[in-house]
């Protein structure tokens, strides 16, 4: 089985700041750490390896220094590490990311084929959740998201049976190998790495690879293969307004009650839109 898991660092939300002219995450002198979502994929194809074996590729596009979270994977127990880095990448919003790691996994797939490939839920400072699914529809993959649990791997039928969370409830899919799957926060719990897994992290080369070694169309990435363009970011403004406390005796009908007269003395004009 040859899982790969795309992992992305990101900046520490706490020190996010802006470039005022491109509008883009500035990244340099900021702390980085492995995006939190993409823990829970890792950590679900790590227990995929050690139940059936295999090989857990981890992949990421960014600059040099993203070879940290790299490192830091391989000693939670993967197996082997791509850093996708060029400046020719930089700037690429979901779609141009889509391709330049589609364009990895495939290359990846001809060394050996993917069976999985695991992506984060989301990531903390695009917010987007639109980089698996791209992935998967490049692909042409079967797309599994929001994913709770998996129930069941079948290697032999090539069929995976997942729990996914939907608005409605939980959904029991059952799909066929190769597929795409973005793990839910709290499926499961990151392992701690081993001491022998640390040492391999520590010497392990790492695949470097560039626009020229995988990607075939060089206008598909970075600010030229981006459509989407961000007008404006902005830290929104405190309100001035302080909350008002509302209590009232009689319990919860009475404290309703008191809410909703509350309401309609601030705001007089709800009373004649809600009429209306």
């Amino acid at each position: 089985m040859h899982i790969v898991v795309c992992i992305k660092q990101v900046p520490d939300s706490a020190q996010i700041r802006i470039h005022p002219v491109t509008n883009t995450i500035m990244r340099q002198g900021v702390p980085a750490i492995i995006n939190p979502y993409d823990l829970f994929s890792l950590e679900e194809a790590l227990r995929l390896k050690d139940r059936f074996g295999g090989r857990v590729t981890v992949l990421t596009m960014g600059p040099p220094m993203a070879e940290a979270s790299l490192r830091k994977a391989l000693s939670f127990g993967a197996t082997h590490a791509v850093l996708l880095t060029d400046r020719k990448f930089a700037g690429s919003d979901t779609l141009a990311t889509s391709y330049a790691l589609t364009s990895a996994i495939r290359k990846l797939h001809e060394e050996e084929p993917v069976d999985m490939v695991f992506c984060g839920k989301q990531t903390i400072d695009g917010d987007t959740a639109q980089v698996g699914p791209g992935i998967a529809t490049r692909m042409n993959m079967q797309q599994l998201t929001y994913v709770a649990k998996i129930e069941d791997v079948n290697l032999e039928s090539r069929e995976i049976t997942v729990h996914r969370r939907s608005e409605g409830g939980v959904q029991v899919l059952k799909s066929q190998l190769p597929a795409m799957i973005t793990m839910l926060e709290g499926s499961n719990t990151m392992r701690f790495g081993t001491m022998d897994d640390m040492f391999r992290a520590a010497r392990t080369p790492l695949m470097n690879w560039n626009k020229d070694t995988c990607v075939d169309d060089e206008s598909k990435v970075g600010l030229k293969g981006s459509p989407t363009v961000v007008s404006k970011v902005f830290v929104p403004k405190p309100r001035a307004q302080k909350a008002k406390m509302v209590t009232a005796e009689g319990g919860s009908p009475a404290l309703a009650a008191a809410a909703v007269d509350m309401l309609f003395t601030t705001y007089p004009k709800l009373a004649t839109d809600l009429a209306g």
